[in-house]
């Protein structure tokens, strides 16, 4: 474990009394920890809230190579931070690639989380095919990354059908202006190894799980809350719930039904 607490220094805020239940979030792509400012302003009173910045994103700095960015490693650097914060045992939060995230968490160390929220997540792509298809997309984009304006590149990245309610809301502008702090060159090592084509299915292990789940999909997400009607068929252990006036980033779109939502299913 001593390697992943030199290879990442993690950025990361916690709000809230210590005594109470504390939530771990996981944010997704070019988002960072303060993404969740709104959530926890709401939640902070009755649990102790851990944001964190992943790899690749905000302040986190990561001092290794680039698998130190890839699923499994970021993992183990999250286990070694909640050993280090003296956190045996707490909730989990994740959405997008911190779902994707979570849920490898929860598979991989489930002694370590009491009840896991995932926010349009997934389990990965199923066969090899679909992963090294998707694997080319993800390198085509963090070079594009790389060599482009970042203004450029998420005007492009949240121009895709996922997030047209998204693009709706009075307060984009707002979001992609807190998204620029990130260091693009940051972010490409971020796409290339913890983005979907790169990480490893889950979708077999999801029979396997006894951890309670609840899982959050958009009203206007149709590919999300096909994917995770099928992971709520498959995972005993996990319930869905589609939120209405809400597609892909539902904690930004509806906050005040994602916030009760939440809190009643820790609760």
């Amino acid at each position: 474990m001593d390697k992943f607490k030199k290879n990442n220094h993690f950025h990361y805020s916690i709000t809230g009394h210590k005594n109470q239940p504390l939530i771990l979030f996981l944010h997704g792509f070019t988002c960072d920890c303060q993404d969740f400012n709104p959530i926890i302003s709401l939640l902070s009173k009755n649990y102790c809230c851990l944001a964190v910045d992943l790899p690749g994103h905000g302040e986190t700095r990561v001092i290794g190579d680039e698998s130190c960015y890839n699923m499994p490693n970021t993992a183990q650097a999250l286990i070694q931070l909640l050993d280090d914060l003296q956190i045996d045992k707490c909730l989990l939060f994740g959405y997008s690639m911190g779902g994707r995230l979570a849920l490898y968490m929860t598979l991989h160390f489930p002694e370590r989380f009491e009840k896991v929220v995932l926010e349009s997540a997934s389990p990965g792509l199923k066969t090899e095919k679909e992963r090294s298809h998707r694997l080319q997309a993800d390198l085509h984009l963090a070079q594009k990354l790389e060599n482009s304006n970042i203004k450029d590149f998420l005007l492009n990245w949240y121009d895709r059908p996922l997030f047209k309610s998204l693009k709706n809301s009075p307060n984009f502008d707002k979001l992609i202006e807190t998204r620029l702090a990130n260091n693009p060159l940051e972010l490409a090592k971020s796409l290339r190894n913890m983005g979907t084509g790169n990480q490893p299915s889950l979708w077999e292990k999801l029979a396997q799980n006894q951890i309670p789940i609840l899982l959050l999909a958009g009203e206007y997400d149709d590919k999300f809350t096909t994917i995770n009607t099928e992971m709520a068929s498959l995972c005993p252990a996990a319930t869905l719930e589609i939120v209405p006036k809400a597609g892909h980033n539902i904690h930004f779109e509806n906050i005040d039904k994602f916030v009760t939502v939440v809190r009643q299913f820790y609760d």
